[in-house]
């Protein structure tokens, strides 16, 4: 009845038009207009008197002004007709780690634009992540360079045997039931810091068309005695983490049996874990899982194609492999030390920064991220002479417009804090990147955390 209102308003507007020719013209296009109106309302026209007369009557007829603008902004990720039709009770928390605005209806998130994640229900979104990348990589291994079906250069084989394939579009390391694999390092027995990060992307198949994979971390002291040891695999369809670790007590326990995850089927999936000298943090798609405060530290770490219910599954595939110094702790952030920067710097030419923060939106530091700047600021004092380019980047939620002066504001707000520092200012310049130089996947939330950084690049 509304849109019949509406059709016959506008037409007994065009009857009360003169017929001469330009009247004619006129009310061609108006009858044009208002097919293209009938038929799809979102759909832009031509002619902006259609769209004045579709919310004039709207008005009358419901006695209530409307939002003019129906159409989703780029700089505003406004989805009005999402948001109406969202129950009153279907509240989400952001994922954004720099947000967590809670109390979200609509498809994208109230404060700061971030999308709500997709197949996730409303009332599910309390899980958010915490975990932040160490700063300073002692292993890295994407396999861009390896050779198909060569046994991986940085890796070295204890049982079965694996090799390098590509899968789905990324080279990986396929390693088959029984296998273990570990880091080639230069002191194999021992390599692994009392504070790091863990990240890595693996595979898990569909279990209703193939065998389920299963995959074992196995982390020993240098003895080689086991101190924890971490499974991920599928459980009825879904995914299970477990972890059982020897405590600072010295005794055996375990956690994460019993809870399940929804799982990627067919697909890759993002593990992470912090360690920070007793606390562990285990992360799955940027969902902490299992959080244990009081755990023996390792030395070394090896991957099994793990049993698993009874019997081996299919065979696995992992890649993207970052070991990095560096974690959370229990509550605050863990500050990287002045020597982890003077490293990465007369080792890359640069020192890269996850752990300056801002407030959501804006250009103003969270006081947390102080402690991180103190130690550049420390680092500078002692090489006065070396200039540096202080990067912002951001992730790519929110448009160009908005991220390029925000990314410059965020760089010129640390180039600021060094100052106060006793920095000299003649040494720095601040440059905002936007979001055009990423260096992980945009489309995950723990892409768009390493995204979200601040860079010291040696000029």
């Amino acid at each position: 009845m509304k849109r019949l209102a509406l059709i016959i308003a506008v037409l007994l507007f065009a009857i009360a038009l003169p017929t001469n020719a330009d009247a004619q013209g006129f009310l061609k296009k108006i009858g044009k207009a208002v097919k293209e109106k009938t038929t799809d309302r979102a759909k832009e026209s031509v002619d902006n008197a259609v769209d004045n007369a579709f919310d004039a009557v709207d008005d009358v007829l419901t006695g209530k002004n409307k939002k003019k603008d129906k159409k989703k902004s780029k700089d505003s990720d406004e989805d009005d007709e999402d948001d109406a039709e969202a129950p009153a009770s279907a509240t989400w928390t952001c994922p954004n780690p720099d947000c967590g605005h809670k109390g979200n209806t609509g498809k994208f998130c109230d404060e700061c634009g971030t999308k709500r994640p997709d197949n996730v229900p409303a009332e599910a979104q309390y899980e958010q992540s915490d975990f932040v990348p160490g700063a300073v990589a002692f292993f890295e291994d994407d396999l861009k360079t390896e050779q198909m079906g060569e046994f991986p250069s940085k890796w070295d084989l204890i049982d079965g045997s694996a090799d390098v394939a590509n899968l789905k579009g990324f080279q990986c390391i396929h390693f088959e039931p029984g296998s273990r694999i570990e880091p080639l390092m230069t002191n194999q027995k021992s390599y692994i810091p009392d504070v790091f990060t863990l990240e890595f992307d693996f595979w898990m198949n569909d279990p209703k068309t193939e065998l389920s994979n299963c995959y074992e971390l196995e982390f020993k002291d240098e003895q080689g005695d086991d101190v924890y040891e971490i499974r991920i695999g599928e459980s009825y369809g879904k995914l299970e983490v477990t972890c059982r670790y020897r405590s600072t007590a010295d005794d055996w326990r375990d956690s994460g049996g019993g809870k399940t995850w929804e799982m990627k089927k067919n697909d890759w999936s993002h593990f992470a874990m912090s360690f920070n000298k007793r606390a562990l943090k285990i992360y799955v798609n940027n969902k902490r899982v299992i959080n244990i405060p009081n755990c023996k530290p390792a030395a070394r770490m090896k991957i099994h194609q793990a049993e698993w219910g009874g019997f081996h599954g299919n065979n696995n595939y992992v890649t993207n492999f970052r070991y990095a110094k560096g974690a959370m702790d229990l509550y605050d952030q863990n500050v990287t030390d002045m020597d982890a920067v003077s490293k990465a710097i007369s080792e890359s030419g640069k020192f890269v920064t996850n752990n300056i923060l801002f407030v959501s939106g804006k250009a103003d530091l969270k006081p947390e991220s102080m402690e991180e700047i103190k130690k550049v600021a420390e680092y500078m004092k002692k090489n006065p002479n070396v200039r540096f380019e202080v990067q912002g980047h951001c992730d790519n939620q929110g448009s160009d417009k908005v991220n390029d002066p925000l990314s410059q504001q965020r760089a010129e707000a640390v180039v600021k804090a060094l100052e106060s520092l006793g920095v000299d200012g003649f040494n720095l310049r601040a440059v905002g990147k936007g979001s055009h130089e990423p260096v992980a996947d945009n489309s995950t939330e723990a892409g768009r955390a390493k995204n979200r950084r601040v860079e010291f690049i040696k000029k």
